[in-house]
């Protein structure tokens, strides 16, 4: 592949997968109560716990998001991205084990129920672009440390 192309299409992957990351985080920002509600349905975290995680992990989403979209230090962001999208994997997965049928709290709250099957394949093409990002090397025009 030519580098040119190689640079456009990390380029679209970055913002593709940045534009997500925003746009979830601001729309849990908007309404972390509801968000709240969302990481008690999976019965993982003690009842104060699920309040810090809702007011903290959209904060991280839309910052990586915005990191990415404007292509600063998208190795270390594309790094967490992959990270909390495995995080999101296994939590989906313990639900689906343990039987729960709650709606994945990814995006707008309240909505549309999304499966956890749904959620995890969604999530696995999110953790193959992160991954994509994380391993690019010699991007010149666009940063990848």
């Amino acid at each position: 592949m030519k580098p040119k192309t190689r640079q456009y299409i990390l380029a679209a992957l970055r913002i593709g997968l940045g534009s997500v990351f925003l746009y979830a985080g601001v729309l849990k920002i908007s309404d972390p109560t509801a968000f709240a509600g969302s990481v008690a349905a999976y019965k993982i975290l003690p009842y104060f716990m699920n309040y810090l995680v809702a007011s903290t992990i959209p904060w991280v989403e839309a910052l990586c998001g915005l990191l990415l979209i404007i292509g600063y230090r998208v190795k270390a962001t594309s790094g967490i991205v992959a990270a909390m999208n495995m995080l999101f994997i296994v939590l989906l997965a313990s639900t689906i084990i343990r039987g729960l049928d709650i709606d994945c709290g990814c995006f707008r709250q309240g909505g549309d129920k999304t499966s956890a099957w749904t959620a995890i394949l969604r999530d696995i093409l999110f953790l193959s672009v992160a991954l994509t990002l994380f391993s690019a090397r010699g991007e010149r025009r666009f940063s990848t440390r």
